[in-house]
């Protein structure tokens, strides 16, 4: 029989969020913040956004695999999606989905949980950077 995944809450005042949103388009400051006043895994998530595979690592060890799961639905990952919605995390779904550029979801966090819109709006931001610098060919990749 497969062990229940365990998950810790992602419970934030609206400041917080805000802040990780400033640390997701690059506020190196409030990044490193984040990880010196109790926020270790809104930091790590910065770092597997930007696609570093030892903090995605470190999320799904630590009982973040949500947080995993959000990263990889912007991704446009249809299975990470659809993981969150089974596993009851709709706010989180619609974050994902908003950040992969859907309008519906959007609306619906700015209805319901508008902390999260701007946060969606950051994830999208940074996603759309991410690929535009994949896609450039002037650029020399790191591998």
């Amino acid at each position: 029989m497969a062990k229940p995944i365990q998950y810790k809450p992602l419970v934030y005042p609206a400041k917080i969020i805000l802040a990780w949103g400033e640390a997701i388009i690059g506020n190196r400051e409030i990044r490193d913040w984040l990880a010196k006043n109790g926020y270790p895994e809104l930091y790590t998530f910065v770092f597997a956004l930007n696609l570093k595979d030892d903090a995605r690592e470190w999320l799904t060890k630590n009982k973040f695999p949500h947080l995993l799961a959000l990263i990889q639905g912007v991704e446009g990952n249809p299975n990470a999606l659809i993981w969150l919605k089974m596993n009851g995390f709709e706010t989180l779904w619609h974050i994902a989905k908003a950040g992969d550029g859907d309008g519906e979801s959007l609306g619906w966090l700015q209805l319901n949980q508008r902390d999260f819109a701007h946060l969606a709006l950051k994830m999208k931001e940074r996603k759309d950077q991410i690929q535009m610098d994949n896609d450039d060919v002037h650029k020399m990749s790191a591998e």
